[in-house]
């Protein structure tokens, strides 16, 4: 089979595409035709070994793939051939055929397509459990989100109106960024580029602060958005999008009762009792039309530099995807 993987840390440069073999599921694995595979800042952290965990070398990444199983395990009795699924992996994705544990696959509804599979796992995992899980987010707060524009920011945004925030402060870095997060429902847009825009954050909520603020650009925002937190605010850190170092004195949290906590989606994938029933409801919500995917590229397989330099760039908004198939 035809994969995509790198042998070396560095730019989008070192993913090329390679043959493998076509691996053979055993025990509770499956084994999924991927149709697409969705593109994450993960896996551009992984290439540069930035990542949180080490990445080993040679590497496929790829962590969220929507497809056909073709073949099961023998121990295998939740999932049968010709099932469409889709499935966070640890990696491996950039390939034609990846292997899953049974219990980390997921049915699709006849509703759900290959491309809002692929756009809604990681994302939409993310923005659910930083919001619910670690953000704590209670009916009638505010919210501030980084990067409204992007994968998880265009999921976080409409999850905090569906999970009943009163009002939703967006940040991008242009116009064309800021008008989508609108058109999504963002009560209040600001360009985090331009100085000062933390206080014009605690002017959108007339000086109180945020009660839940989701960040995961690092280094000097990180520190800017701790100023925009209310007394009992939490900040969920998900990503360093900037490479920067964080310094911070947990003294400073003390006078007004506030919180710095730390998302990783594979510690949520542990818990079938978080898991099922957020995936559950994602469904559903893109099924009824509550929640609005927003995917702003779909690639060729071959082209996954390409994907990954776009990325890199942050000139993109929504979700990127590799065609497979």
């Amino acid at each position: 089979m035809r994969a995509i993987q790198f042998k070396e840390y560095g730019g989008p440069d070192v993913l090329k595409m390679t043959d493998t073999e076509r691996p053979v599921p055993t025990g509770h694995e499956v084994l999924i035709e991927i149709d697409c595979v969705g593109v994450n800042y993960a896996d551009t952290a992984r290439r540069e070994g930035q990542y949180v965990v080490p990445t080993p070398l040679p590497f496929i990444p790829g962590a969220e793939v929507a497809g056909v199983v073709v073949e099961v395990g023998g121990k295998v009795t939740k999932i049968k051939p010709g099932t469409r699924v889709v499935s966070l992996i640890e990696s491996g994705g950039y390939s034609e055929y990846a292997l899953s544990d049974e219990f980390s696959v997921i049915p699709l509804p006849d509703a759900i397509s290959f491309h809002e599979a692929a756009a809604l796992p990681l994302q939409g995992l993310s923005a659910y459990h930083i919001l619910k899980t670690m953000g704590r987010l209670q009916q009638g707060e505010t919210v501030l989100i980084h990067a409204a524009a992007g994968g998880v920011g265009t999921i976080a945004l409409q999850l905090a109106k569906i999970f009943g925030a009163a009002k939703v402060i967006a940040t991008a870095s242009t116009k064309e960024k800021l008008e989508l997060a609108k058109k999504l429902g963002a009560d209040e847009l600001i360009d985090y580029t331009e100085e000062g825009w933390e206080l014009k954050v605690r002017e959108a909520t007339g000086g109180k602060g945020v009660d839940v603020a989701l960040e995961m650009a690092g280094g000097d925002i990180f520190n800017k958005t701790l100023k925009c937190l209310a007394p009992f605010g939490r900040l969920v850190v998900f990503g360093n999008a900037s490479r920067e170092g964080y310094t911070m004195n947990p003294q400073q949290l003390m006078r007004r009762n506030q919180s710095v906590v730390g998302f990783f989606l594979p510690q949520i994938m542990k818990k079938p009792e978080l898991l099922l029933p957020s995936i559950e409801d994602l469904f559903s919500y893109v099924a009824s039309g509550k929640l609005k995917l927003t995917i702003g590229g779909v690639y060729p397989f071959e082209k996954a530099a390409n994907a990954h330099e776009e990325m890199n760039t942050r000139q993109t908004t929504g979700k990127l995807i590799l065609q497979v198939k």
